[in-house]
């Protein structure tokens, strides 16, 4: 499966932030917001990967991300010159998802705790694949209903009166019929292809799976200056309590098997002083001290 990373948009509800940098790019506590969503994937052993951003913003996400070899990746970048909808991402990758089943990741989402994400990716097979979060304000998102049987019976995109609390997060999986259900879209009033459409496509078919998420799952959206300020305070209160760092790429990719230790030790050498630093160097040294000891 390949990943998709859509860190487009004009960022315009965090104003006058985004007139220094990117949405994407501002620091959820101690790390860039790209950071996380790319810890997700990287957690659930996707490799490949196509960032998705605004023409203005793209060389200062190469500069931060590179051709992502050095966390085991391969990550490639297009331009999204408008904003014309999260739909519109899976048609920009086209040829980067060629015949391959993708996962779609929204860049201002933040995702913690449980084990429904890893348990998704391992069982997919076809169809889609999206999850429904209980939620106290629904009306700002798409919301699922669900019948009796617990399998969805409808979505709608941000309803004023929603059917239920369970909102979409930002994180998608579908098998390679999406590109072409995508090229089949109208844009709705607002002028874009909506994600909820291609859902939508799928519940009719009879191809959608909405998964709920557990209680103790935490989801995050960084999308304004408030939900910005409070993911930074979720994220440093979990660090500090739990003496482990959220949304490290580094440390997932060497958990995941994409770097080794010797790798994560010389990426780590590499680095500046500083605190993000030393955990990775502890990181390290608690990897090799396990080694010894077994």
């Amino acid at each position: 499966m390949k990943g998709i990373i859509l860190a487009g948009g004009t960022g315009s509800r965090l104003f006058p932030l985004t007139l220094v940098a990117s949405k994407q790019l501002q620091p959820v506590y101690d790390k860039p917001m790209v950071y996380y969503p790319l810890t997700t994937l990287i957690e659930n052993g996707i490799r490949e990967i196509c960032l998705i951003s605004t023409p203005h913003d793209l060389p200062r996400y190469r500069q931060l991300l590179g051709d992502g070899t050095a966390w085991g990746l391969a990550i490639e970048y297009r331009e999204q010159p408008r904003p014309e909808g999260i739909a519109q991402a899976l048609l920009i990758a086209e040829s980067f998802i060629g015949e391959s089943p993708v996962t779609l990741i929204l860049g201002d989402n933040l995702f913690y705790g449980g084990t429904e994400f890893r348990q998704a990716f391992a069982e997919f097979q076809a169809g889609a694949l999206i999850f429904g979060c209980h939620v106290h304000d629904p009306e700002r998102y798409g919301v699922v209903e669900f019948g009796a049987d617990g399998r969805a019976k409808s979505i709608e995109e941000k309803p004023k009166k929603p059917r239920s609390n369970y909102a979409v997060p930002g994180l998608y999986l579908y098998d390679n019929q999406v590109v072409g259900i995508t090229q089949g879209l109208k844009p709705s009033q607002r002028g874009e292809l909506e994600i909820t459409d291609v859902n939508i496509a799928y519940l009719r078919r009879g191809q959608l799976r909405v998964a709920r998420l557990s209680r103790g799952f935490a989801w995050l959206d960084a999308g304004t200056s408030s939900s910005l300020h409070e993911a930074s305070a979720f994220v440093q209160t979990i660090e500090k309590r739990q003496g482990i760092k959220v949304g490290c790429p580094e440390e997932a990719a060497f958990l995941r098997g994409f770097l080794s230790l010797d790798q994560l030790a010389t990426l780590t050498s590499r680095m500046p002083n500083c605190e993000y630093r030393d955990y990775l160097a502890g990181v390290v040294a608690e990897a090799r001290a396990l080694s010894k000891g077994g």
